[in-house]
């Protein structure tokens, strides 16, 4: 099994963060004002503290999440050592994503990826759905805009999940 003792700090800190990039790029993807960036982003906190209680996506996660949970209660910034050029902030988001896919391939086992895969998933996918895109003050608009499914799908493909084909027409 893969463990902190696998990782440098630095990698540590970067599998940690990951799901608050991913949760970033959906906010990214198609921003909205303050209060749906908050609720994406809290969403994707959830997500992850969830994963450091429960275990829900394996052991090696679950030591992840615990860690940055640790952070959280101690009021450290988990996304401490990124910070994304504000004019190429979607680019740099997925660089990082990418980078963190490479790590694990590297370093940790088929299985131990796969959770991780599908942790990055969850926390995208609730990130999306926190909030709802456009209309006004809160009426209309869609749960989950085409930009941020394009993103989801994006993440995913990073991460190795083929793109799923659009429904026939």
């Amino acid at each position: 099994m893969t463990s902190r003792a696998d990782f440098t700090d630095e990698e540590w800190a970067r599998l940690g963060r990951a799901p608050l990039v991913a949760g970033m790029a959906i906010s990214l993807a198609d921003p909205g004002g303050p209060i749906e960036t908050a609720k994406e982003s809290g969403a994707t906190l959830k997500t992850l503290l969830e994963a450091a209680q429960e275990r829900t996506f394996g052991p090696f996660v679950a030591e992840i999440a615990q860690d940055v949970a640790a952070k959280a209660q101690r009021r450290e910034n988990p996304l401490a050592g990124f910070r994304p050029d504000r004019h190429r902030a979607l680019e740099e988001v997925l660089d990082e994503l990418r980078a963190v896919h490479r790590l694990l391939r590297h370093k940790a086992e088929p299985e131990e990826l796969g959770d991780f895969r599908e942790f990055l998933r969850v926390a995208s996918q609730r990130a999306a759905l926190a909030a709802r895109e456009g209309g006004f003050l809160g009426f209309g608009g869609e749960q989950v805009s085409t930009r941020e499914q394009d993103m989801l799908e994006t993440i995913g493909e990073i991460f190795g999940v083929p793109r799923s084909d659009p429904p026939a027409a």
